[in-house]
């Protein structure tokens, strides 16, 4: 069952963070050129060299800041930025209930600050780690999560410095590191054209969505559809089981 099994709580904790760490370095060097793309942008649009890091630092989701460095204005329009913003995160919820079965043995004043440090990509590397291990190392996902978030800060600042001297940097094909990094990242979670159906209708409804109506609700819309997909292609099994 998720979350049996040994923990880090009964062990030391510093192999499982190098195990993590040394699992993290690729995929934090993809994030290099995605966050230079998003540091330039906020600096272009006129943010400083310190309110781009706490922009990236405290809200990490690279989508949600593209979006609202997209609609930022001067002065901004702090609603329509905020709800643009939990609409892409809204993600984060179907990302949060996929871990938490592998989450009810460790204790909440641990885990709930550190999944503050939770992205896409370390999200998808923590899961794929419990599954393979049957149970979830929290040191593990930190050696994972925190430098991927310490990077992003860093590399959106200098992206903030120079954004102003480049002009355009998406010229340069950097803005096509994140969904590369995150399609290796899918292929790893790959078991089978079955499992897979609730991401291809997902995938199908976003893009259907982005084509006739572009914005970030299609993210949500998206979210949901392949949720509700997964649910609908459930319920049968588990009729099956109970009969």
């Amino acid at each position: 069952m998720p979350g049996d099994g040994p923990s880090e709580l009964r062990s030391n904790p510093r192999p499982e963070f190098m195990r993590g760490l040394v699992a993290s370095l690729p995929v934090t060097a993809g994030f290099v050129p995605f966050a230079l793309v998003l540091g330039a942008q906020a600096g272009q649009k006129g943010l400083s060299a310190l309110e781009t890091p706490l922009m990236t630092g405290l809200n990490f989701a690279g989508g949600s800041e593209f979006a609202a460095i997209g609609l930022w204005t001067s002065p901004p329009h702090l609603a329509l930025i905020t709800a643009v913003t939990l609409m892409v995160n809204s993600r984060h919820l179907l990302m949060g209930a996929a871990l938490a079965p592998f989450l009810k043995a460790l204790p909440k004043r641990r885990v709930l600050p550190a999944l503050f440090l939770m992205c896409d990509e370390s999200w998808a590397m923590a899961l794929a780690d419990a599954r393979s291990r049957k149970t979830f190392s929290l040191a593990h996902y930190m050696g994972v999560a925190l430098p991927m978030w310490l990077a992003w800060i860093a590399f959106t600042t200098l992206g903030a410095l120079v954004g102003p001297v480049l002009g355009d940097v998406e010229t340069l094909g950097f803005d096509m590191a994140f969904p590369a990094i995150f399609l290796v990242l899918l292929r790893g979670m790959w078991t089978s054209f079955r499992a897979a159906r609730p991401w291809l209708v997902s995938l199908a409804v976003a893009a259907t969505g982005h084509l006739l109506a572009p914005g970030a609700w299609t993210v949500a819309a998206g979210a949901i559809a392949g949720l509700t997909t997964a649910w609908l292609w459930a319920a049968p099994r588990k009729t099956g089981a109970a009969a």
